[in-house]
């Protein structure tokens, strides 16, 4: 039975669950938007960076010392990849509370593709080739800067989905 099965996992898709989540027109445009941000990053990068950016986010929601430092290390490092300013830029100005709400529901996709990931990797299903979205692992133009005193906007203070 489990070579049956196995035919129909070969080449499976792990972007799968985040192509959905794209379409999903009951899904908010923000995340939408992140879902298509993440199709076809490494498992464990688009993971890890997305929990370094929504930890970062809920330090300076939560008055946390060096929260904005994260921040601004974050979108700032020379070395870093675009994924992350990509996804923060996507979010940035929503409001804090819905930036973190879609921060932990992207956090959680990516969660479970990596589980799936494992999964069929422990079970030796071939997953299809993801085929990297950025051509460089280097920024690509201007970066944020550094500095840890950046003002924040009226968005980290007043979320209009904290009125209803």
């Amino acid at each position: 039975m489990a070579d049956a099965n196995a035919a129909y996992l070969d080449h499976f898709d792990l972007d799968v669950t985040l192509r959905d989540a794209a379409l999903d027109e009951h899904n908010r445009p923000t995340r939408r938007m992140i879902a298509n941000a993440a199709i076809g990053m490494h498992v464990e990068d688009a993971y890890f960076s997305v929990r370094e950016l929504r930890e970062a986010v809920g330090w300076i929601h939560e008055g946390e010392a060096g929260g904005k430092r994260k921040l601004a290390s974050i979108l700032s490092n020379p070395t870093g990849d675009d994924y992350q300013r990509c996804i923060y830029f996507c979010l940035a100005g929503r409001g804090v509370v819905e930036m973190l709400d879609d921060l932990m529901w992207l956090e959680d996709l990516l969660e479970a593709r990596g589980r799936i990931a494992g999964d069929i990797h422990r079970r030796k299903v071939k997953a299809r080739p993801l085929v990297p979205p950025y051509v460089a692992d280097e920024p690509d133009g201007p970066i944020v800067s550094g500095a840890d005193d950046f003002r924040q906007g009226r968005s980290w203070w007043a979320d209009p989905g904290l009125d209803a």
